[in-house]
């Protein structure tokens, strides 16, 4: 089962691999990548179901070339063939998933894409940032009643209404949504997380993060700020792909999840009970004590009593009430000051 919202209820962090295209045209490599993520902590692996032709046309003119950024001078066309995830290795990769104990997710780009994908008997669909205006395909999408985790990079309000709409509009109200910057890598200065309890008050719905910016930092603040979802990019050392420069090692990723882990768990609260710890260290704050042997009868002075570690006495906020009154009995120098011990 689809572990999305159980850990949504539980207050915890799903966290998301996102392959892309860093299987570098190997299914062994893809694999791979399944495993290492599983053991780092994962809790899905995610894919993109797409061919070139499901994403744009095969044409040489401007408006298909890329200028400027990480893909300077690639046709659209070329970068997609190059990128993309055969239909043939879906199901290993599935498989795969299953047999390593985490989730399968991919994103679709298309309705053949979609169909493809149910026919594997997926639990969920990713909606890419750059296809949260295709408000046909997430109907499409949406109708399968299934999950849907829509990313908003570059998205206005607007535009992240109509996306909820389009699912709402098809009976399907399970939907999170992830904040994203849109850039490879992202700049830390462009990422706006505070956007995220923002996103969660406006539409009433689950926001976590997909982070394409360097380290683990990103995750951490999200998850502080509660992204109750991660997703992040990862790849094999050594293999190039497309999205190879701005993707996380698996060293790293594994000590981002667990970076990640503890953020949800330093972010806990509010809550104002002393932890067992605390309760053991209260000896250790201030309280009255006797600095000179006081004897039966003789007043409390500043020269006699001093508010010192450790705690056993009587709380400083009594020392000035304790001023000039008479103990009751000796009290040795070093001896905590009590209530017994008034006259």
């Amino acid at each position: 089962m689809f572990r999305l919202y159980n850990k949504i209820r539980n207050k915890d962090v799903y966290i998301i691999a996102e392959m892309s295209a860093n299987h570098g045209g190997s299914l062994d490599n893809a694999l791979k990548i399944v495993r290492e993520a599983a053991k780092a902590g994962a809790d899905c692996l995610k894919i993109q179901t797409y061919t070139a032709d499901s994403l744009t046309i095969d044409c040489d003119n401007e408006y298909f070339k890329i200028k400027g950024g990480l893909w300077d001078g690639y046709k659209l066309y070329d970068l997609y063939q190059e990128a993309g995830t055969p239909y043939e290795w879906h199901q290993a990769i599935k498989d795969e998933c299953e047999k390593c104990g985490i989730d399968f997710l991919s994103t679709p780009f298309d309705k053949v894409g979609v169909d493809f994908l149910e026919s594997l008997g997926v639990e969920a669909y990713k909606i890419a940032s750059f296809e949260l205006v295709d408000i046909p395909l997430i109907e499409y999408t949406a109708s399968k009643g299934k999950a849907m985790i829509i990313s908003t990079g570059m998205a206005s309000l607007e535009e992240i209404q109509d996306a909820i709409d389009a699912c709402h509009s098809v009976g399907n109200d399970q939907v999170v949504l992830l904040k994203c910057c849109s850039e490879y890598p992202a700049p830390w200065a462009d990422m706006h997380l505070g956007n995220i309890p923002d996103m969660s008050k406006r539409f009433n719905l689950p926001v976590g993060l997909s982070d394409h910016s360097a380290g683990s930092l990103g995750a951490v603040v999200g998850v502080t700020l509660g992204a109750c979802v991660v997703e992040k990019h990862v790849m094999l050392e050594g293999v190039e792909s497309a999205d190879s420069k701005f993707s996380m090692p698996m060293d790293e990723f594994a000590q981002m999840v667990n970076d990640v882990r503890n953020a949800k768990l330093i972010a806990q609260g509010p809550n104002y009970e002393l932890t067992d710890g605390e309760k053991a260290s209260t000896v250790f704050r201030r309280s009255v004590f006797a600095i000179k042997d006081i004897r039966a009868g003789e007043k409390f002075t500043e020269d006699n009593i001093r508010v010192i570690r450790p705690g056993y006495g009587l709380g400083p906020k009594y020392y000035k009430e304790l001023l000039g009154k008479t103990s009751s009995q000796l009290i040795e120098r070093g001896a905590p000051i009590k209530k017994e011990m008034l006259d």
